[in-house]
């Protein structure tokens, strides 16, 4: 027999009701929606309650993954803001834009660089878009653009691990770029440095040890119970950090904020000034700093 409409409902007021898992969500954003659009989608999903936040900013016209952050998940965003991001970018020659992006005003030049791009890697000092979020005095950079004030943002040092040409289209002077650079790199600047260009398409296809291939796109988080399914635990997502696994009694510790021996550490002592992920049978408790004396808890996840 199929299920009756009353056994529907309770279901799904058991679903409802069930706590949402401690995590990161990946989600493929489409290019369109703001990163805060699709932190409210998420949140939407799961209803009031549950904290939704993400880990990195993508611009509207950017499509690729985003790391939404679930629950206490939320205070993971130290950890994941500075990882390595990964992208592929098509970008337009001979033409600039105000903005970098198609969204802005766009001035044809007719100069084209030279082939092949000479692409830089390694540090390289970087002044950000005007049409950005990094803030000026308080107020985001792109606010005070949109307004029409001159914008001065301060130049910073990036890192490109790796930069390539993936195919070049010389009837349309297109380019397609990969790039695998630091965290607080902007593509846009990197391609408008190229003399002259700037990005027609932008996807962001890796973060750290996330990938694309392991993201789902927005429109499947419509409910609770996809993205439960589909959450990261926090033990998983923060992997990638040195995890130490505490006894009953440093467990104990950790979960209470108490400065622990470093020497007492399973392991011995622990690297100095590294994120530690601090772990016992019943999963993530904390991420812990050493000093080389004591180990202190920077972020707690039990309570």
């Amino acid at each position: 027999m199929p299920p009756s409409p009353r056994s529907d409902a309770s279901a799904a007021a058991a679903a409802r009701a069930a706590p949402i898992p401690d995590g990161v969500l990946l989600v493929d954003k489409p290019a369109g929606p703001s990163s805060h659009g699709i932190v409210a989608a998420i949140r939407r999903a799961v209803g009031k309650g549950t904290k939704v936040g993400h880990a990195g900013t993508l611009d509207p016209f950017a499509s690729g993954l985003m790391l939404v952050l679930i629950g206490r998940g939320t205070r993971a965003s130290q950890f994941l803001l500075g990882l390595d991001k990964r992208y592929e970018t098509l970008a337009q020659l001979g033409a600039l834009s105000t903005t970098g992006d198609p969204e802005g005003e766009i001035t044809v030049t007719g100069r084209i660089p030279a082939s092949p791009l000479r692409l830089p890697v390694g540090e390289v000092r970087q002044t950000p878009p005007a049409y950005s979020a990094i803030k000026i005095d308080g107020e985001r950079a792109y606010k005070r653009a949109r307004r029409g004030e001159q914008v001065e943002v301060p130049e910073r040092t990036i890192t490109v691990h790796e930069f390539t040409e993936l195919e070049r289209d010389e009837a349309s002077d297109r380019v397609r770029l990969a790039l695998h650079c630091s965290s607080g790199t902007y593509v846009r600047s990197l391609v408008a440095d190229l003399d002259d260009g700037y990005c027609l398409e932008l996807r962001r296809t890796g973060i750290g040890p996330f990938t694309i291939d392991d993201a789902q796109p927005l429109d499947a988080f419509d409910s609770v119970a996809s993205v439960t399914d589909a959450i990261v635990p926090l033990d998983r997502a923060l992997g990638f950090l040195t995890t130490i696994r505490l006894g009953p009694d440093l467990a104990d510790d950790a979960r209470c904020g108490r400065r622990m021996p470093a020497d007492a550490m399973p392991g011995g002592v622990p690297p100095q000034d590294e994120p530690l992920l601090l772990v016992d049978e019943a999963g993530v408790i904390a991420v812990g700093r050493s000093d080389g004396a004591r180990v202190a808890t920077v972020v707690g996840f039990r309570a």
